[in-house]
């Protein structure tokens, strides 16, 4: 059976900036294992604060995948879903953690994340995701 790529969210992006110990140990067992890693355009546009370098050497480690048309839909009506079943007081996913899932789902991949609660709704519109984990 194949391995799950890894998608990474804002919150993961932040963690490996911030040297987290334990995602910069994640990243590395994946580049070791050759584990692909994706980071959506969205979640970069979200992260991007000028380019300091630690951002600059995360990115030459993480594919950045480009938002297309059915992505965009499948998070869109995903996150629809998604609202229309939580309550008023529940999780609100946005749409970059829509985004962050439909992306992962067309692979089959982990998504880390620090929204654990937002990203698991969502997998619930979208079971391809292999499992969200927190960072």
């Amino acid at each position: 059976m194949p391995v799950p790529g890894l998608t990474l969210d804002t919150g993961a992006l932040i963690a490996l900036e911030r040297a987290d110990k334990r995602m910069r140990a994640r990243l590395l067992a994946a580049e070791q294992d050759g584990i692909d890693v994706t980071v959506p355009a969205a979640v970069l546009a979200e992260w991007w604060r000028g380019g300091n370098g630690r951002q600059r050497n995360i990115l030459e480690c993480v594919e950045v995948e480009s938002l297309t048309e059915l992505v965009a839909k499948v998070a869109g009506d995903a996150r629809a879903d998604a609202l229309q079943a939580t309550s008023p007081t529940g999780p609100k996913p946005s749409g970059i953690d829509a985004i962050v899932m439909a992306s992962a789902a067309q692979r089959g991949d982990v998504v880390y994340t620090s929204d654990f609660d937002d990203l698991e709704l969502l997998r619930a519109f979208l079971p391809g995701v292999a499992r969200v984990l927190q960072t």
